[in-house]
């Protein structure tokens, strides 16, 4: 796929960064399918076991000193997988921010039980506590919206593999919604699916659908679902 108006030429495969396998690259974007257990950002604990950190070195091609760097555009939770964006410019990352609702970002889960219809959308006001919990609330002046498309896509036993489809972008929303429906994520163990044999949170981002900040055109990446999923689903 070309969308750069010049030829575009990768950093030699030896600075290719551990855990972000590159799905897609030019000069106005980076996209990687992220590993779990890896911070999209740093924090006052982890300033360089972030995949912000490791692009950076990749693009700057061990040189310190490069003017070249990424920009953050949407972050995954550590343990969360998949599809992960970031722009090589400030304006890249505007034009991409301003219009992120405008894309389609399409997720995979693994959760205990299933929701109560096969096929629907989870609605919701999400407020933050003290202890940076995410919850709901009833009253749409405490929290803000958040929609979540959901179907299942496969049975077994006691668990369903659920296709969902990200309508707002609020913080843990697929997390807190699918516990408060009665079917949270496996291996969450911050909103309360503890199971023996699901050593990982079951959540990746499968695939997004954006607009190239350069061409205008529809770029749709997508990064298979782990393998780790069909173990839980066989496991049930």
């Amino acid at each position: 796929m070309s969308t750069s108006p010049k030829e575009f030429k990768r950093p030699p495969k030896r600075y290719e960064p551990k855990g972000l396998k590159i799905l897609y690259e030019d000069r106005d974007l980076l996209v990687v399918n992220k590993a779990p257990g890896l911070l999209t950002v740093r924090t006052e604990g982890v300033r360089e076991k972030t995949a912000t950190f490791l692009l950076n070195e990749y693009v700057r091609k061990g040189n310190p000193k490069s003017p070249h760097r990424v920009f953050v555009v949407h972050r995954l939770d550590k343990d969360t997988s998949g599809v992960l964006l970031f722009a090589k410019s400030e304006s890249a990352k505007r034009f991409l921010q301003d219009e992120w609702q405008n894309f389609k970002k399409t997720y995979y889960a693994v959760v205990r039980g299933g929701p109560s219809e096969g096929e629907g959308v989870l609605t919701s006001y999400l407020a933050e506590n003290s202890a940076h919990n995410m919850y709901s609330v009833k009253d749409p002046a405490k929290g803000k919206l958040a929609k979540t498309g959901f179907k299942v896509i496969q049975e077994s036993g006691g668990h369903s593999l659920l296709e969902l489809d990200l309508l707002t972008g609020r913080k843990n929303q697929i997390r807190v919604q699918l516990a408060e429906e009665g079917c949270p994520v496996l291996g969450d163990k911050k909103y309360g699916a503890k199971k023996k044999g699901a050593k990982r949170l079951a959540l990746h981002a499968g695939s997004l659908q954006f607009v190239h900040p350069h061409s205008k055109q529809s770029i749709t990446l997508t990064a298979p679902t782990p393998s780790y999923f069909k173990f839980l689903m066989k496991d049930s």
